[in-house]
C-alpha cells in the first residue's frame, strides 16, 4: 500500500462522519477510499440503433464521496490525495483524470487534497495546471487541524449540494422543477495559518 493510500485510510472514516451534515433527507452519505470509477464508456457494437456491446474503463480514485438511496448510489465528489509534494506532472495527470471522470459523470465534483504541505500557499503549478479541479485544499500536517477540517467540510458540503443541483437540472423533467437563468462558478479563497493568513 502506498503512503498516500495509508494516509487516506487513516482519515476516511472521520471524514465520513463529518460529512453527514450535508446529507439530504432519506439519503446516506458515504466516503470510501480506493474506489474504482469509470472514466470511459465505449460502444463496441449496436443492435438496430441501440448500443449493444460496451466496454468500461476505470481509474482508482483516492477518495470517493457518494450518496446512497436504497440500492442506488450517486457519485458526488472525488478527492485526489497527495502527501508531501506535488509536481507539475502530478497536477497535469490528476487534472486530466478529473476531466475524464467528469465526461462520464457530468455532475461529479472533483478536488485535490495535499497533506504534509508545510509551504503556506497552494503551489502555483497546481493552480496553473489544475483546470479541471473544482477545489484544492492543503493540510499542514498529515492530520488536519480543527480549522482545516472545518474548511474542508464546508467546501465538501457546497460541492455535494452543487452535484445534486447539477443532476437535478439535467435529469428532472417535471414541469414544476426550478428554472434557472444563471450559473456562476464562484472562486473562493481561504488563507491558511502562517504567512498571509487573514
Amino acid at each position: 500500500m502506498s503512503k498516500e493510500n495509508t494516509w487516506v485510510s487513516s482519515f476516511v472514516s472521520e471524514l465520513a462522519d463529518r460529512i453527514q451534515i450535508a446529507a439530504r433527507p432519506g439519503y446516506l452519505l458515504k466516503a470510501e477510499a480506493l474506489r474504482k470509477m469509470p472514466y470511459a464508456l465505449e460502444v463496441l457494437s449496436y443492435i438496430d440503433s441501440e448500443p449493444h456491446e460496451k466496454h468500461i474503463s476505470k481509474y482508482e480514485t483516492d477518495l470517493l464521496i457518494y450518496e446512497q438511496l436504497e440500492s442506488e448510489w450517486f457519485p458526488r465528489v472525488v478527492i485526489e490525495c497527495k502527501l508531501g509534494s506535488v509536481t507539475t506532472h502530478d497536477a497535469l495527470t490528476y487534472s486530466a483524470k478529473a476531466a475524464t471522470h467528469k465526461n462520464v459523470h457530468p455532475d461529479l465534483r472533483y478536488g485535490i487534497l495535499l497533506g504534509d504541505w508545510k509551504q503556506s500557499p497552494l503551489p502555483a503549478r497546481l493552480v496553473r495546471h489544475g483546470a479541471h479541479f473544482d477545489f484544492m485544499a492543503a493540510w499542514q500536517g498529515s492530520r488536519a487541524r480543527k480549522d482545516e477540517w472545518n474548511r474542508l467540510i464546508a467546501v465538501l458540503k457546497s460541492e455535494i449540494e452543487a452535484s445534486c443541483l447539477l443532476q437535478d437540472m439535467r435529469t428532472n423533467r417535471k414541469r414544476s422543477k426550478a428554472r434557472y437563468s444563471m450559473l456562476h462558478r464562484q472562486l473562493v479563497m481561504h488563507a491558511g495559518a502562517g504567512r498571509g493568513s487573514a
